[in-house]
């Protein structure tokens, strides 16, 4: 799993790569941790390149999610795959994050 994080004036987008399983969680935690700092402005999750999701890595986004709720901040998903589409249906993660 990797993670590239680049920042433009408010907007910091994070390029995920690879499986999100529950290893690649514990290894990417401080990139979103880092993430979490920047959440007052707008975070980009894009996952062009991330063929999987698991659990471990819902839990990440939620925390971003809710760290941008509490600091006023907008987290976007951008280029899900059709797997991961279906992961985030199942377990209502479509209704709370904007999928560009």
């Amino acid at each position: 799993m990797n993670i590239s994080i680049e920042a433009t004036g408010s907007t910091t987008t994070a390029f995920l790569e690879g499986r999100l399983d529950t290893p690649a969680s514990a290894e990417v935690t401080p990139y979103f941790e880092q993430l979490q700092e920047h959440a007052d402005g707008t975070v980009v999750l894009d996952c062009t390149n991330l063929s999987y999701i698991a659990s471990s890595g819902l839990r990440l986004f939620l925390a971003l999610r809710k760290a941008a709720n509490t600091k006023g901040g907008k987290i976007i998903v951008k280029n899900i795959n059709d797997s991961i589409r279906q992961v985030f249906m199942m377990t209502g993660f479509l209704n709370m994050f904007e999928i560009q």
